[in-house]
């Protein structure tokens, strides 16, 4: 017989907000879990002061991507921000990172708000800050949002208040138009073939298949409508990823596979064949290329993860390269100053001169179409020519621990370890730009460091022989894990 007495009561515990914290590029976290509505309103609240701080009505443009709920999380943000003194103008559709960051240049914009989690799995969603340069936050001013963020409670906009009455702008025309002078389309014509896209069910779909075809080009294009699962792989343009397109590639005979991230601020590049070009190389290839056919003496940015080929084709030329801390903020200063031709992360970001103080893989792929066409020759030949013309081979590794939680807690009293010796290399040089990274005499490196969007640490490694850096990722994560 079923009991009917009285049951003790369930106990409990405080309801407690999710923390605002933005790491490299944007806050980031698992939704209904880290990234929740309560935590968007005060998000927007906080950016929407920070804004007003500095000027009266100030203009914002929010857009997302085409992750799940990111259409309401962006009238969530439209809405609370509207309500605390910004006048907004909303894209509608899902808009690319790099191609908000133009309209708030071209449109002379206080800012703008991107509701995406970039390249990360499927269960994630993010909010992205730019300022009126249209480049990523820096520290400075991401840390007076999360300070305001942290006052707030969640008394914000209502889920079922939200509008969607906003100013609706369309920046497609106007980014077309910026990528006309950035890239040389009567080049990119005389390509002998086609080119294969993968949009990975993000928001480049539409754009970079848009303005191939536009320019005379025959492109095959994969995975452009929405999937909030993204096939169940995650929208990141990795080797693994990009199986699919690698087939299309191949039964097309195309001159190159072309792919972006789930907001399009990144790349992923396949050659003739199907061999993943990794980022690394593309970059190196992108920084010579420029050289080359654009008129322009100037050198390169590369993150601290960034591989050392960026140097080597800086010494070609006689040019210098500035390594910067992880995250594309800090490669906009350099480039408004006019110091450099390009700027690239390891991470698959890139942009150049003349163009945005953010990454954009749609500018990348185009740059590698043109290449191809110009050179007439495939990735892989072009890579072994450079490699002889600097004297040296360039293989990165990069891998990625999810450590136990003490072992992690414990990362960063250990990276301030010093050392003269690393399992079995001669230390020439220590940099703490970013983490610790291990220069040895032989050229080779070793850079570890916590990621700064998910929690996890990693392992970049580079050397002359693909063995060779392997080996060193794996003595790297015998150490953190001992």
């Amino acid at each position: 017989m079923r009991d009917f007495s009285p049951q003790p009561a369930i106990q409990c515990g405080p309801v407690t907000e999710p923390i605002i914290h933005f790491g490299t590029s944007g806050w980031r976290g698992v939704i209904a879990d880290d990234f929740t509505f309560p935590g968007v309103r005060r998000a927007s609240q906080a950016i929407a002061g920070h804004v007003t701080a500095g000027k009266k009505n100030p203009t914002v443009i929010v857009g997302h991507d085409t992750r799940f709920f990111s259409p309401e999380f962006a009238r969530t943000a439209a809405s609370v921000m509207r309500d605390h003194g910004c006048h907004i103008v909303f894209c509608p559709d899902p808009t690319p990172t790099p191609v908000l960051a133009h309209a708030i240049i071209y449109n002379k914009l206080e800012g703008g708000v991107n509701i995406t989690a970039s390249h990360n799995p499927a269960a994630y969603n993010g909010l992205k800050f730019s300022g009126p340069d249209g480049g990523p936050a820096l520290p400075e001013i991401t840390k007076d949002i999360e300070a305001r963020a942290a006052k707030l409670t969640d008394d914000g906009v209502p889920y079922h208040d939200i509008k969607d009455d906003f100013e609706r702008l369309d920046p497609r025309q106007p980014y077309f138009e910026q990528l006309k002078k950035m890239i040389r389309f009567d080049v990119l014509a005389k390509a002998k073939g086609n080119f294969a896209y993968d949009a990975l069910h993000g928001c480049g779909a539409g754009w970079l298949d848009r303005i191939l075809a536009d320019h005379g080009m025959t492109v095959e294009s994969i995975r452009t409508k929405r999937d909030v699962l993204f096939d169940g792989s995650g929208p990141d343009p990795s080797e693994e990823n990009l199986a699919p397109l690698k087939k299309l590639v191949l039964e097309k005979k195309s001159l190159a596979g072309l792919a972006t991230d789930g907001d399009a601020d990144r790349f992923g590049i396949l050659d003739r064949d199907g061999t993943f070009i990794q980022p690394n190389h593309i970059l190196g290839l992108a920084f010579d290329y420029l050289l080359e056919t654009r008129g322009l003496k100037l050198g390169a940015s590369r993150s601290v993860a960034t591989t050392h080929l960026m140097d080597a084709v800086g010494k070609l030329y006689g040019v210098k390269v500035y390594e910067t801390p992880v995250g594309f903020k800090y490669i906009g200063p350099l480039l408004r100053a006019e110091k450099i031709i390009i700027g690239g992360e390891e991470s698959a970001g890139m942009t150049i001169h003349g163009h945005l103080p953010e990454k954009d893989g749609i500018l990348a792929c185009l740059l590698v179409a043109e290449m191809i066409a110009a050179r007439n020759a495939s990735l892989k030949d072009q890579l072994q020519d450079l490699f002889r013309r600097v004297g040296s081979e360039f293989w990165p590794v990069r891998k990625n621990l999810h450590l136990p939680d003490d072992t992690q807690k414990k990362l960063p009293d250990r990276l301030r370890e010093s050392f003269n010796d690393f399992a079995g290399h001669r230390v020439a040089k220590t940099d703490r730009t970013d983490g610790l990274k291990l220069i040895f005499d032989d050229g080779s490196w070793i850079l570890m460091r916590p990621s700064g969007t998910e929690p996890v640490a990693r392992i970049y490694t580079e050397a002359s022989t693909e063995a060779a850096a392997e080996k060193l990722a794996e003595d790297a994560q015998k150490w953190i894990t001992e």
